[in-house]
């Protein structure tokens, strides 16, 4: 072979080199890790949130009917809000060693009914009795003036009116943050809860998108949590009280 062969042949063989080595790393990019990271995201959400009291629509309708019994008001604005703190119908959350608020809820706002916040009191204790640290409050009572510009930018935030309207509206309502909690507070929560569903004396959820236990809270509750202490019962033993066989209730879908 001459010198002119043999140079064509070395230039050849590069440009092979080269162009299988072009092709074998573009086939690397495409296809080793955006698929294994999106799928190994997907299989951590289903991981993260696998609730016990999941978001409903027959929730929502429990809640408003659970209102409508006690012909509470939706609250409109600012100036009906005064008006029930003014005459204690609403009182106010009182912050302490087992219960914080997300700092970002206005202080005008950190008011609920005297029920729940009976039920807010004996669950912040019994909490900070088993881990040793506080529930955080991160919503109450609002207002339908209120409502109306939170659904403006969370499309998942319940409508001010109609028979799935919030019932933060009438204040019988708060949201207690989940983020942040190991699995382990987490379940505890669900299990403190879970008798109370099946007395019907709370209807919890656990919203997906904004992480918090979503609990409006019957009237009735002071009325058992009083007969518990007269008993000499304290409030977390409800399970021993949760009715035969609905342990499976909790789920709402």
């Amino acid at each position: 072979m001459d010198k002119k062969n043999r140079r064509n042949a070395v230039l050849l063989m590069l440009l092979t080199f080269a162009v299988c080595g072009q092709a074998f790393g573009l086939h690397h990019n495409i296809v080793r890790r955006p698929q294994r990271t999106g799928i190994r995201r997907a299989h951590l959400r289903r991981l993260r949130w696998n609730p016990l009291f999941r978001p409903s629509r027959d929730s929502l309708l429990r809640q408003n009917e659970e209102i409508d019994r006690l012909e509470l008001p939706r609250i409109q604005d600012d100036d009906e809000l005064e008006n029930l703190k003014a005459s204690e119908d609403l009182v106010p959350i009182i912050a302490n060693q087992s219960l914080r608020f997300d700092p970002r809820l206005d202080p005008d706002r950190r008011y609920c009914r005297p029920w729940t916040r009976d039920f807010l009191e004996d669950l912040s204790q019994a909490y900070y009795k088993e881990f040793r640290n506080q529930i955080q409050v991160n919503s109450a009572v609002r207002t339908v003036k209120i409502q109306k510009k939170l659904r403006r930018h969370n499309r998942n935030a319940a409508p001010e009116t109609g028979e799935t309207a919030s019932s933060h509206l009438a204040g019988v309502t708060v949201d207690i943050q989940r983020r942040g909690m190991s699995r382990q507070q987490i379940k505890w929560m669900q299990q403190y809860m879970l008798p109370l569903k099946n007395l019907g004396l709370i209807e919890p959820e656990e919203e997906r998108r904004q992480w918090v236990f979503h609990v409006m809270v019957s009237d009735r509750y002071t009325d058992w949590r009083e007969s518990r202490m007269l008993a000499g019962e304290p409030p977390e033993q409800a399970e021993s009280e949760a009715m035969p066989g609905a342990a499976g209730g909790g789920n709402s879908q």
